[in-house]
């Protein structure tokens, strides 16, 4: 049969290129999918006719495909069932190496008994993978047991299915499962070769590193397969072969949707397309409707609220304005990312658009100067409350394991039941704004996995769920580049904090300082995902501070006049020296936290103070006046 060239299934051609050269084969990745059986084609040989079958199916055809002279014996077992029953006693070859094994146990037991005089407990006999490895050891590694038929000399490939699950963990390996790693370490080095083919074994785990170092590293019998996810090519086979709407029309518009379907479906298994497919069907939709399939198989629903959002706000730039003051270039930036979130934009310079977060922006500079404001400010402006922000401090975040409090914790792990905190909420809300607020202080393994959701939009939890992220419009904030600690070089203790950028500088040089620092403190493929979209933010400037301290103001009196009924009136007087009081260098410095901190210390106190010695009550007004450089009031 004529070799087809199949895309993703570069994995398989590898391991036929190797069958019969390698002793053991260790197979990673996306190891429960189905996929495109090459060696098991229809009579017209066809692409488009080809079957997908689950990976044993594969790799039975797989080794059945071999020369006439030679040919393959594959047997499967796991760690819970062992080999099948019906699996040994069908294969000739097979029962002789287990009657053999079962015959040398016996004699093992009887000549402990004549030495002791008494049976000696076996430390492996209740362990059944023990016992399983030792057969495989055995029909591997003995070359008289090899048999022919009609005229084929058989050898034996060997499939060991949940591999990961031989051991607790791959460091500290108890007596069982070192019994077990040792007998097929033993086994693959020993293997017996069949003419061009040899014994073979097969080792099937979700990750290499589940399985020990020690097995497979320097070992030149070992080779490792990695089994990615169905490219673009794949998909567009397995929904050609399967979605029969496609398959019998070739309409210009049907074309079109398909196009656009296969699109959709970037980073999903073929076994998610094979849902897709049951769901098309069962849910009865028209061709045209197929693209609602992704939306309601990633969330449950095929509402779509960005698509609402474009007809329900107004101007973008003038919202955020109203509360974001004094940072013009930082509200331009983020009002063009927004619009290209609004319209479907996103990522469209890559394959994998639509798989992509709605959004990315970093936004850093110096503390106090609207950051997080901002991104309240736009979580209320698309989704019409600041409640769809999901918020998530990343000081909480920087231990070395703390990465599972966000993403679920491994089977077996404390936590395992309740999921991850970040997965969770966007399950639960997937049209939602997500903060991580001071990115920096994240610990390395979040930031590893913030790379998958930035690339590819999707993130598999701790309970094997894949929860998608390309709805969400993601923010990082961060002051790296403003500050620095000073380090005690006697004792390594950190002892304060040097500016790195001052008021009053301008903002060109801020921002370089900032990209500069970054550059420095963040991984280059972190910042390489998230391109030009890093907005920085610049001091805020005595025009912002004056807006800023009036709105703050305002807002106080009008909050008294809606729970009291009491009027507050601020002369111009007490408005300059408030104004004066917040750009003071100290309050400047700590921006719109400064000024926050002065309204409350010289105006919101004392007003509050006087409201409650003085008995104002529903009706009364109180004026704002100055005396002797301090904010007085008086009750009329």
């Amino acid at each position: 049969m004529d070799e087809i060239n199949i895309g993703t299934a570069k994995w398989m051609q590898e391991l036929d290129s190797f069958k019969g050269i390698k002793s053991t084969f260790i197979i990673e990745g996306n190891i429960n999918d189905i996929y495109p059986n090459r060696y098991a084609l229809d009579l017209n040989n066809s692409i488009n006719m080809v079957e997908f079958a689950l990976l044993n199916d594969i790799l039975a055809s797989l080794f059945d495909s071999g020369s006439t002279k030679d040919c393959y014996d594959v047997l499967f077992c796991d760690p819970i069932s062992g080999f099948t029953d019906s699996q040994v006693l069908d294969n000739e070859y097979i029962g002789m190496i287990v009657k053999d094994f079962e015959k040398q146990i016996a004699e093992n037991k009887a000549e402990l008994k004549k030495i002791n005089g008494k049976d000696k407990p076996d430390p492996h006999s209740n362990s059944r993978m023990v016992q399983v490895s030792e057969i495989i050891k055995a029909m591997t590694t003995t070359s008289n047991k090899q048999i022919e038929e009609d005229g084929k000399r058989r050898s034996v490939a060997v499939v060991v299915n949940f591999a990961s699950h031989l051991l607790s963990t791959p460091d500290l390996l108890g007596a069982d499962e070192m019994a077990v790693f040792l007998n097929l370490l033993y086994a693959s080095m020993n293997s017996i070769r069949s003419n061009k083919f040899m014994n073979t074994i097969v080792l099937v785990v979700e990750k290499f590193n589940d399985i020990p170092a020690w097995f497979y590293l320097n070992n030149p019998n070992i080779r490792t397969i990695n089994i990615s996810n169905p490219d673009r090519s794949l998909r567009d086979m397995y929904i050609n072969r399967y979605f029969r709407d496609f398959k019998d029309n070739d309409g210009d518009e049907v074309l079109e949707i398909k196009e656009k379907f296969i699109d959709f479906t970037e980073g999903m298994k073929i076994k998610e397309l094979d849902e897709l497919r049951r769901l098309y069907t069962k849910s009865d939709m028209e061709v045209s409707d197929i693209l609602d399939l992704v939306s309601i198989y990633k969330y449950g629903f095929k509402e779509n609220k960005w698509a609402e959002i474009k007809d329900r706000v107004g101007d973008i730039k003038e919202i955020i304005e109203r509360r974001i003051m004094g940072q013009d270039e930082a509200v331009n930036k983020v009002t063009r990312v927004i619009k290209r979130s609004i319209s479907g934009l996103s990522g469209m310079q890559y394959s994998s658009a639509n798989t992509k977060p709605r959004g990315i922006l970093f936004l850093a500079g110096p503390t106090g100067t609207g950051k997080t404001e901002m991104v309240k400010a736009v979580a209320e402006l698309l989704f019409g409350d600041e409640a769809s922000l999901q918020r998530f401090d990343m000081s909480e975040y920087s231990a070395e394991h703390s990465d599972q409090k966000l993403f679920g914790a491994p089977p077996g792990y404390v936590g395992y039941d309740s999921g991850g905190q970040l997965t969770n909420a966007v399950k639960a809300n997937p049209f939602s704004v997500l903060l991580f607020d001071e990115i920096e202080k994240a610990s390395n393994s979040i930031m590893d996995k913030f790379l998958q959701i930035l690339g590819d939009g999707r993130m598999t939890d701790g309970q094997g769920n894949t929860v998608y992220f390309s709805e969400t419009l993601i923010f990082f904030t961060s002051n790296v580049g403003i500050s620095k600690e000073i380090i005690d070089h006697t004792n390594g203790r950190v002892v304060g904090r040097e500016d790195i950028v001052k008021p009053g500088e301008t903002y060109q040089e801020i921002k370089k300082k900032v990209e500069e620092t970054m550059s420095i403190h963040f991984k280059p493929e972190v910042l390489n995902r998230i391109g030009e979209n890093i907005v920085v933010f610049d001091y805020i400037s005595e025009e912002a501070s004056t807006q800023i301290l009036r709105s703050q103001i305002e807002k106080i009196n009008s909050n008294i006049l809606k729970q009291n009924n009491v009027q507050v009136m601020v002369t111009d007087v007490a408005y300059e020296l408030l104004i004066e009081l917040a750009w003071q260098p100290k309050p400047r410095a700590n921006g719109g936290r400064g000024i926050g901190n002065i309204v409350e210390a010289c105006y919101l106190n004392p007003l509050a103070e006087f409201i409650f010695d003085n008995s104002v009550d529903e009706g009364d007004m109180i004026v704002v006046e100055v005396s002797n450089r301090e904010v007085v009031f008086t009750k009329n």
